[in-house]
């Protein structure tokens, strides 16, 4: 074993007869470093975007939510006294959601309110993404509107401007007049207080405003859509969700005519993508590597038609086929680690220069300035399993050649 690890070091840096033979080992090694290089910083990057995707959703996710199992409001009383004493459970709030037709001048559009309580005012994360304003959604007795940016772009609102925007609602209760069909329809006068941006799907979605405003524009008591539970680093688990005994207890407390969801489970289908499509993207560049990595079995193949004479010594010498065999496959996986050491040791100093100073800078009006990267260990040890069993994989069909 010692004497194949020997003889193949040998090789590995000793001058060739033919100098292509040192060429091809040479672009072996490069291609593995630059594949390696490039999984690092695709993924890192990835990471990045992965992050700041989960970050900007956690701004208006709460960490529990509970809606109906059947319906779409539900009464928001007593059931739920049990949340204001348990030392778990931060914030409850209580809101709810309703498409509702508005109009700011001569501009309208259909857009999802969403009715928010005090509690919720002071606990969202949401004023940290103020571009305009503040998240403020009362002023004395006046109702005041936090606008989502393209919302606010399409209507034209400024949390400067006195105009109110009205929010219109068709009556629940009263038979539409087909003489005045107006009459049926309930509004609600609200001021522009500030305007949020998340991404592009909130943005052109939301707004928020005063639960009571919105319970009086649908013609509701004391009903909700859902009720969001903002937890206490106690009722989470390392990863920063809800704890499976905090959930349990609820499911169990409600009962079935309930549902409870996790900030994961709220968002299933985002998770499940990010997770597939990193999945996808560093099956790619190892297919990519794989291709690369057939250099190495090129470079062997030539090397062990230049050491005929080697072989033949080492064999009268006693060595069997196995020896001759095993110093050709670990000269090929030397080729490998030396292209996977340099590779990733590049692709961490790249991606700890982006780190440190930016240097790509994102295009356009971004929430980030630069590429953002994230480096993750398990990353970095897959990325060397996966590269290190395809050269020693291509190492081991030069087998047969030694024979």
């Amino acid at each position: 074993m010692q004497l194949s690890r020997f003889i193949a070091r040998r090789y590995l840096f000793a001058k060739k007869s033919l100098g292509v033979i040192n060429i091809i080992s040479i672009i072996s090694a490069t291609g593995i470093a630059v594949g390696c290089a490039a999984l690092v910083i695709i993924l890192s990057i990835y990471n990045g975007f992965d992050a700041l995707v989960r970050d900007l959703n956690d701004a208006y996710t709460a960490d529990v939510l509970v809606t109906p199992a059947k319906g779409k409001v539900f009464a928001y009383d007593s059931r739920f006294d049990f949340l204001k004493t348990d030392p778990r459970v931060k914030a409850a709030c209580g809101v709810l959601e309703e498409s509702v037709f508005v109009q700011y001048g001569e501009r309208n559009k259909v857009v999802t309110a969403r009715g928010v309580d005090s509690l919720y005012e002071r606990t969202t994360r949401l004023r940290d993404h103020l571009t305009e304003g503040d998240f403020s959604l009362t002023f004395g007795d006046l109702n005041q509107v936090v606008l989502g940016r393209t919302v606010a772009l399409e209507l034209g609102a400024r949390p400067a401007f006195l105009q109110p925007i009205v929010a219109w609602f068709p009556s629940r209760t009263q038979q539409v007049d087909l003489l005045n069909p107006l009459a049926s329809l309930r509004q609600e006068k609200l001021h522009p207080a500030g305007i949020v941006s998340l991404e592009q799907n909130f943005d052109q979605k939301y707004m928020f405003l005063p639960l009571d405003a919105l319970r009086e524009l649908l013609e509701y008591d004391d009903e909700v859509s859902g009720v969001e539970l903002y937890l206490a680093p106690g009722g989470l688990n390392r990863r920063g969700l809800a704890s499976r005994e905090v959930l349990t207890q609820l499911r169990s407390t409600l009962g079935d005519d309930f549902v409870v969801r996790d900030k994961q489970q709220q968002n299933s289908t985002l998770y499940k993508l990010l997770i597939y499509e990193k999945i996808a993207i560093y099956l790619i560049l190892l297919f990519v590597m794989l291709i690369v990595s057939f250099n190495i079995y090129g470079s062997l193949s030539m090397l062990i038609i230049e050491k005929r004479d080697d072989i033949e010594t080492l064999r009268s010498m006693g060595a069997d086929d196995t020896l001759v065999s095993q110093i050709f496959v670990r000269e090929g996986w030397m080729i490998s680690l030396l292209g996977i050491a340099v590779g990733v040791a590049t692709g961490l100093l790249v991606c700890w220069l982006q780190q440190r100073f930016g240097l790509v800078k994102m295009p356009g009006n971004f929430v980030v300035d630069a590429y953002p990267v994230v480096v993750q260990a398990t990353d970095i040890l897959i990325i060397i399993a996966g590269v290190a069993l395809i050269g020693w994989l291509i190492s081991l069909l030069t087998r047969s050649l030694t024979r």
